[in-house]
Parts: structure tokens; C-alpha cells; sequence
């Protein structure tokens, strides 16, 4: 897939200000710091589209950008550390699962992971959140170009051994790295796949 087009559409800080089901939708989320504005901004060719910072926590609403006229990425709040109260983060906590679990619109979630980590209590259990209410979605490795080959095909298998303990199998997993744009095409071709499988969308939330 080509991205031809990609253009900010709106901010929302609930679902129900979330622009009309019109089109699919492929949702980015990610620990803090996980590199996630950097890496909308590499499959999408756009310098600035999400806006990145030094600072976790920093993208704190539901932000939809219209890709091709034809398919909406959502840029979701980082769950995990964020350098907020708890009451301000236990909100975004139930923006961020009251999207996931009602927008009827919603085809793929993709969740980004730290490859030069361990895998993450924070990240298995939101992973088996999303498994337990049946959301589809993707494991997506950020930063793989701050490891060697060796080292990154190590943390990568340590990774799948550590999900086989709870799941019958894994869901489909891409490495990226937003410097060389690693994986850019596999992820923009599978999400023109996941649109031809599905079809055109026909919603009863309009």
C-alpha cells in the first residue's frame, strides 16, 4: 500500500466525540516512551503528523488521521507510566478500553513493544485484556535497530516463549524500526489486507 494521503481529522477525549463510523480503523497503542508517534509518522511518510516528544505520556486524547480517504489510524493515550495523578490516569485508562471494546468501526489494533526489553507485566496483561474480549489486534516491535541481529532474534523468541505459556498461538507480530523504516510495508500491506478481507464496512453506529 501506497499512503498517498494522510491528514489530521480530530482529537477526542471519549468515544463518544469520536468522529461517525464511516470507514475502518487501525488503532496504535503502546507503554509510554515506546515510540509510537515516531513510528505513525514513518508508515505514514508525514515528518510531523503525530507529534513526538522526550516526555511519556504526552498523547492524552483519542487522535483519528484519515489515511487515503479510505482508512482511519488512531493514535491512542500510552497505558503503563505516565507522568500524571492517578485519577487523570485511571481516565484515560477507561477512555482508552471503552474504545477498544465499543467502537463498532475498529478492525486492528496494533500494540507496540520495546524490543530491547524484557517482555513487560504491564504489556502481557493488556494484551490478555484484548484476548479475553475477543479484539483483534497485532504485535508490532518498535526499535529494532538499537540491537544487534543476534541480540534482537533472542529478545524476539524470549518474547513468543513468554506468550505460548497462555496462548494456543500468537498473533501476527511485525519488528519496525522508525530510523530505517523497518517494517513499514509489511504493516501498511497487512492493513490493505485486513480492509479486503473484511469488506466494505457497513455499520449500525453511523
Amino acid at each position: 500500500m501506497l499512503v498517498k494521503s494522510a491528514s489530521f481529522v480530530k482529537s477526542s477525549s471519549k468515544l463518544a466525540e469520536c468522529p461517525a463510523n464511516s470507514v475502518w480503523e487501525f488503532a496504535f497503542i503502546g507503554r509510554s516512551n515506546v515510540g509510537k508517534s515516531s513510528l505513525i509518522n514513518m508508515l505514514t511518510g508525514r515528518k510531523s503528523l503525530a507529534k513526538t516528544s522526550n516526555t511519556p505520556g504526552k498523547t492524552q486524547l483519542i487522535n483519528h488521521f484519515l489515511i487515503n480517504e479510505n482508512w482511519l489510524l488512531v493514535d491512542l493515550p500510552g497505558y503503563g507510566f505516565a507522568k500524571v495523578a492517578k485519577k487523570v490516569r485511571n481516565k484515560f485508562d477507561h477512555m482508552i478500553h471503552n474504545y477498544l471494546a465499543k467502537r463498532e468501526s475498529l478492525a486492528c489494533t496494533f500494540v507496540l513493544l520495546d524490543i530491547r526489553h524484557e517482555p513487560q507485566h504491564k504489556d502481557l496483561a493488556f494484551m490478555e485484556l484484548l484476548g479475553e474480549k475477543q479484539i483483534p489486534f497485532c504485535m508490532v516491535f518498535t526499535k529494532a535497530d538499537k540491537l544487534s541481529d543476534k541480540k534482537l532474534s533472542t529478545n524476539i523468541e524470549n518474547y513468543k516463549n513468554k506468550m505460548l505459556k497462555n496462548w494456543a498461538y500468537l498473533p501476527e507480530i511485525f519488528v519496525t524500526s522508525s530510523a530505517k523504516k523497518t517494517g513499514r510495508a509489511e504493516i501498511l500491506s497487512y492493513v490493505g489486507q485486513v480492509i479486503d478481507d473484511i469488506g466494505e464496512p457497513k455499520f449500525t453506529n453511523q
